[in-house]
């Protein structure tokens, strides 16, 4: 009687005790940084919605379940003389079992559909922007809507050294980049999708919005972002080897600073509007050559020249870099680990090619903006 007693009091308390550690547990998931963002738009609210619906559904089952199970086996055990029941061909249970998964497949099916479909719906887009992947950075190219024709590219602004371990980590560590994706609050945004070396895939989950970039494809998503702020995402499409740091960050603005943003970029554009035609100087391009290497290739090649080998080849002593027409093919079109670089401009490109030429220990020479325009064709 006692030992019986025990083991009932025993069982209790390690329930209760269980139900409080899962409800703490739960309580703090909700508040803690591994939890969902908070939703920024309605069609977020409805994603997380539907997350949280069918989280349910799926908990009940389990529940049920696995409570059936260990309720029959613990009280049909073999020490207390149960002996097992003859359901062979018992249509009543065939029937619920089959009835009721089916109720719940409809139960599931019906807002998930009507969620799914809301997600396709690209239809009278107040803003379509053109996003490319690129290793390891975003491009993106305004191409509908105010601001048509603005367009940047978008990389990690995470110094090294707080990668490496020798600067503490800001707030927003991998999550900082050197331009936002600038949009309105309350308009609706269509974005198109694609990638220009491997598979990347865009995404926001505050904003209900992630969509794969695929290199020769175009695909597309939407999002209306309802709040005023910044909210960051990354690339969900494992990459390469910089994968976790190519980041993502949408800032939503009022309708009036986004014009006065447009307004500024437009400016900011034909300021630095650079004549390809134009024959620059070797220290004009080894100048500006320098600002394009920090900003581009130094992550991998590194700011000695020295590069990474095997994976991303010293610049110093390179006879790739000494072969002119080689040099500008790799830089156009890619090889191997080295990504294509057709994003930057003619100008850009023969400024980088000019400054590796003449840098490392290199014996020098001059590419000028039109032999990267002539290559393109």
């Amino acid at each position: 009687m006692m030992k019986s007693y025990f083991f009932k009091a025993w069982w209790y308390r390690a329930l209760l005790v269980l139900l409080v550690l899962a409800a703490g547990n739960a309580g703090a998931a909700v508040r803690s940084r591994y939890n969902l963002p908070p939703p920024a738009s309605d069609l977020a609210r409805d994603i997380y919605a539907l997350h949280d619906f069918m989280l349910i559904i799926c908990g009940a089952i389990f529940v049920l379940v696995f409570g059936v199970m260990f309720y029959s086996i613990w009280k049909h055990r073999k020490s207390k003389g149960a002996v097992a029941a003859n359901w062979h061909e018992n249509t009543t249970v065939e029937i619920v079992w089959t009835v009721i998964p089916f109720i719940i497949i409809i139960l599931m099916a019906l807002p998930a559909t009507r969620t799914v479909v809301a997600m396709k719906d690209t239809s009278n887009a107040d803003l379509t922007i053109k996003a490319t992947g690129y290793q390891w950075q975003w491009g993106y190219d305004y191409i509908r809507g105010e601001g048509e024709g603005i367009g940047f590219l978008s990389r990690s602004a995470t110094p090294r050294a707080q990668i490496e371990g020798d600067e503490p980590k800001t707030a927003n560590y991998l999550s900082e980049v050197t331009e936002p994706l600038v949009v309105p609050v309350n308009r609706k945004v269509r974005l198109i999708t694609t990638a220009n070396d491997v598979i990347h895939s865009w995404g926001v989950l505050a904003l209900g919005v992630k969509q794969d970039a695929i290199p020769g494809f175009t695909r597309d998503a939407w999002f209306r972002a309802d709040q005023i702020g910044t909210f960051y995402g990354r690339c969900y499409e494992l990459c390469g080897k910089d994968h976790a740091f190519m980041p993502i960050a949408v800032q939503v603005v009022s309708a009036e600073d986004y014009t006065k943003w447009v307004a500024t970029r437009r400016q900011a554009l034909a300021a630095l509007a650079d004549d390809p035609a134009k024959v620059w100087t070797q220290p004009e391009l080894i100048a500006r050559g320098d600002k394009v290497y920090q900003a581009n290739c130094q992550v991998c090649h590194q700011a000695t020249g020295l590069g990474v080998p095997p994976a991303f080849p010293a610049l110093a002593g390179s006879k790739v870099v000494a072969n002119t027409p080689e040099l500008l093919q790799i830089l156009l079109n890619g090889k191997n680990a080295m990504p294509s670089w057709k994003g930057l401009s003619d100008v850009e490109l023969g400024a980088v090619a000019t400054h590796v030429k003449n840098s490392y220990g290199n014996k020098g020479g001059v590419v000028q903006p039109t032999d990267f325009r002539l290559a393109r064709k």
